[in-house]
């Protein structure tokens, strides 16, 4: 079982006079920084100048810096740019201004674990990875709760590399939640397979072969969109509120009799045992060759996969479904500007006596 921290635990003292450097203002730079700057801690947001995040960051009330004058002031620098961007980031703005007493921070550990960056041994390199997206870790502090993070040390210099972590994960709200002790090695291989087994890889999969078996089948494409995408969120709300007993506990009997006698055929041993060699290759450092080779390349082969899956049926399809759902963020406005066209079309104008 994994060690918890909460409030008690934190010092959060343990950061005063620290000045932190937020690498990066995506959907975990923005809300660390906004939260950490709330909890009184002192930031600066290290981007170019000219970058829209830049006018973002400032806009909201921090403090920017080019990335290399962020580095060289901060005395915990934390890395949160893409992790195919994090080698060259350390090595242009990090590596140069990264003195002995000075952390080293991630809120993921694929470059440190894989070794893409290689940090000196008189610095502490800590994790802190809050369990959701940025935005709902910055809207959960704002109202006062927190959401769970991961905490683990790489190297401890200073002798209080988890001192200074724990005062990290108070700063962001989440040992009003939870903090759970780790390794970078343990988040790192289980984060990367629970995408792509799960997550990403393996439910989008699972979806678009739902869709297709329909619809080769004779079925309406948008019948099948709805069955095997769109209802999709409502099991998942489910056992993300209570876990598979609460979802068993909402649907029907029936759909209840088909989830235990026919989901092991669809999702069985062969399914694992494809699991298995994923998380083999993950291991090993297979994916993390191909994925560093990729980028080298110039992502041509990413970029071509991502065009290949705009154009699936699934896609289309639900793309023109989503414009009948008003609800869905964006939808509304769209649909009273196509309400006001189709009036334009079907309304007389006015004519002058």
């Amino acid at each position: 079982m994994a060690t918890i921290f909460y409030e008690q635990d934190a010092n959060p003292d343990a950061l005063k006079g620290k000045t932190i450097a937020i690498l990066g203002y995506g959907s975990q730079g923005h809300a660390q920084a906004q939260n950490l700057r709330d909890s009184g801690c002192k930031v600066i947001v290290g981007l170019e100048p000219n970058r829209p995040s830049a006018q973002q960051a400032r806009a909201d009330g921090m403090v920017v810096a080019a990335p290399d004058e962020a580095a060289k002031r901060a005395d915990w620098i934390h890395v949160l740019t893409p992790d195919e961007t994090q080698a060259a980031v350390y090595e242009k703005y990090i590596q140069p201004y990264l003195h002995p007493g000075k952390i080293l921070g991630f809120s993921h550990g694929f470059s440190i674990h894989f070794k893409t960056i290689v940090p000196p041994k008189d610095v502490d390199v800590v994790m802190i990875a809050p369990k959701s997206p940025g935005h709902l870790l910055r809207r959960v502090y704002a109202e006062g709760r927190g959401v769970p993070s991961l905490l683990a040390i790489q190297q401890d210099a200073s002798g209080r590399a988890h001192e200074f972590a724990l005062a990290y994960a108070h700063g962001i709200g989440s040992t009003r939640a939870g903090v759970l002790q780790t390794t970078f090695k343990e988040e790192t291989e289980s984060d990367l397979f629970g995408e792509q087994a799960v997550l990403c890889g393996g439910l989008t999969s699972l979806i678009k072969k739902g869709f297709e078996t329909l619809v080769e089948a004779g079925y309406a494409p948008e019948i099948a969109y709805f069955e095997c995408l769109h209802e999709m969120k409502l099991i998942v709300d489910l056992i993300y509120e209570g876990g598979l007993g609460r979802m068993r506990y909402s649907i029907s009997n029936t759909a209840e009799y088909g989830d235990l006698t026919r989901g092991e055929k669809v999702v069985g041993d062969a399914t694992r045992a494809a699991m298995k060699k994923i998380l083999a290759d993950i291991q090993d450092g297979s994916f993390a060759r191909e994925w560093i080779k990729e980028n080298k390349d110039g992502g041509y082969n990413f970029a071509a996969m991502r065009e290949s899956e705009q154009r699936h049926p699934i896609e289309i399809i639900g793309a023109q479904l989503r414009g009948m759902m008003s609800w869905l963020p964006g939808q509304a406005k769209k649909s009273s500007e196509k309400a006001a066209e189709k009036s334009k079309e079907t309304v007389p104008q006015a004519v002058n006596a």
